[in-house]
């Protein structure tokens, strides 16, 4: 076990049952002329902490630990997508539509594709998630059960949507959660800088968070 340094106290990090998930590091989500985008948003910050997702994989990968992705995508003939969602709103293109990128938001499309940086290596697990959090509608849950994994250090976009909705559902599972403030962010610099506060307060109600280094660190002694 290693204690890594976070707030609101440090995580005890268990080398055999901990495991990263990678939210929605995707295409649409990232990329001038997909579905963030088109919502009016500056997908310009989810670009930036790019290179520090890539590090955070890349040192679970370095220690032998495992990296869980997930992408938000719904079947070609819409049949998993709710019309309270489809419709929600007033977006220049909906889910579904056509976009620079192919169908917006649809499983195989180019723009639902987890950009090219951190793309999935053989052996790595990719969710197909068709609502916010990543238990809902997926195996995710009987997958982790199999692998005796406990812990979940999360990464991705958006803060406060995706990853903190995973994060509360891991919660109520019984998992213990991390967040890498460094490797992830939301479109609205206060609405990350809340969920965070929200995730780590009264005693980590909802999880930890941790800065990339000191998170590196630790797995590289666990």
């Amino acid at each position: 076990m290693a204690d890594i340094v976070a707030q609101p106290f440090a995580f005890p990090l268990r080398r055999h049952a901990v495991a990263l998930v990678v939210i929605d590091m995707q295409r649409d989500f990232a990329e001038a002329g997909g579905f963030g985008a088109s919502l009016g948003n500056d997908v310009a910050r989810v670009g930036k902490i790019v290179p520090d997702v890539k590090r955070l994989i890349e040192g679970f990968r370095e220690a032998g630990l495992p990296v869980i992705h997930t992408m938000e995508c719904h079947r070609p003939d819409l049949s998993d997508l709710p019309p309270a969602k489809r419709d929600r709103g007033n977006p220049s293109l909906r889910i579904g539509d056509e976009g620079p990128m192919g169908r917006i938001l649809i499983a195989g499309e180019p723009g639902t594709a987890i950009l090219a940086e951190l793309a999935p290596i053989d052996g790595e697990i990719v969710i197909e998630k068709p609502g916010k959090g990543a238990f809902y509608a997926t195996p995710l849950g009987e997958i982790l059960k199999q692998r005796g994994i406990s812990q979940l250090v999360f990464a991705g976009v958006t803060t406060e949507v995706c990853v903190q909705t995973t994060m509360r559902e891991a919660n109520d599972r019984g998992y213990e959660c991390l967040l890498v403030e460094e490797a992830t962010e939301s479109y609205f610099p206060q609405f990350k800088a809340a969920a965070i506060e929200m995730i780590r307060a009264q005693g980590a109600i909802v999880g930890w968070t941790a800065h990339l280094d000191d998170l590196l660190e630790g797995i590289a002694c666990a």
